[in-house]
């Protein structure tokens, strides 16, 4: 049994059949891509794990248990965080504050937009956010105002708000949307890093097949909401179905 357990999960939005009986199994310490055309079901499956969607029918277990009927932040308590497409952060704060207002909530059991307000008071949460910005190559940065990085150093720093809540499963929605190919293959290394130093399961959502092969051990392909297949890198390259539907011949 993997750490992510999706059985029979199904979700309809009025006539659209978004979800037809998804079954997906991610196993503990791997990286694990699902990939599909728009409209194939990735992002509503998301939702459906962090709960901001319940499913009609099915079950989502994580570590053993379920998380249906969970709000989203008490899936996050369990050890499950999301990196959005758009980098999630608090532009008008520092770096160093950013990365100290989710080490609050994971010692208080929630978010507390005043957090920050105390944060020259707290040396132990300080150090925690240092380290970790010290860990994503951005400690140099941890005075700057959120608003002035680069789209990269954005999504590094939302990658530090979701590490230094020590997560068992890292899930990541194009997290290199938008970037440019440098910046593509820095969060590509730094996926690397962080897969390489932590006991971390990662699922990704992505459509730049480069990152999906740099990174991934299991693929998924998902069509009109139902899994296609799943296989690794080199035989979902090979797979004949999803060479001409997904992938095209240009890019493996």
């Amino acid at each position: 049994m993997g750490i992510l357990e999706v059985k029979g999960v199904n979700k309809r939005f009025g006539g659209l059949q978004a979800l037809g009986d998804v079954n997906l199994s991610v196993r503990e310490n791997t990286v694990h891509a699902i990939i599909g055309p728009n409209g194939a079901g990735k992002s509503t499956l998301l939702n459906c794990l962090v709960g901001k969607l319940i499913p009609d029918s099915g079950s989502v277990m994580f570590d053993g248990q379920s998380v249906l009927g969970r709000k989203p932040h008490e899936i996050n308590q369990m050890g499950i965080s999301r990196v959005f497409q758009t980098p999630e952060i608090f532009a008008d704060l520092s770096v160093l504050e950013n990365v100290m207002i989710p080490c609050f909530a994971r010692r208080d059991g929630a978010f507390r937009l005043h957090a920050y307000e105390t944060v020259r008071k707290e040396a132990d949460i300080r150090e925690q956010a240092e380290a970790m910005l010290a860990d994503v190559n951005m400690l140099d940065k941890r005075n700057m105002i959120a608003s002035s990085l680069s789209r990269g150093d954005k999504r590094r720093l939302e990658m530090a708000m979701c590490l230094v809540q020590s997560p068992k499963l890292l899930l990541l929605d194009e997290p290199t949307a938008g970037m440019a190919r440098a910046d593509t293959n820095n969060t590509i290394d730094l996926l690397k890093e962080i897969k390489a130093k932590r006991d971390i399961t990662m699922c990704i959502i992505e459509h730049d097949m480069h990152v999906v092969f740099s990174l991934a051990e299991r693929i998924t392909v998902l069509a009109q909401g139902t899994p296609l297949v799943e296989e690794t890198p080199e035989n979902i390259k090979g797979h004949p179905k999803v060479r001409e539907a997904y992938l095209g011949e240009a890019q493996v």
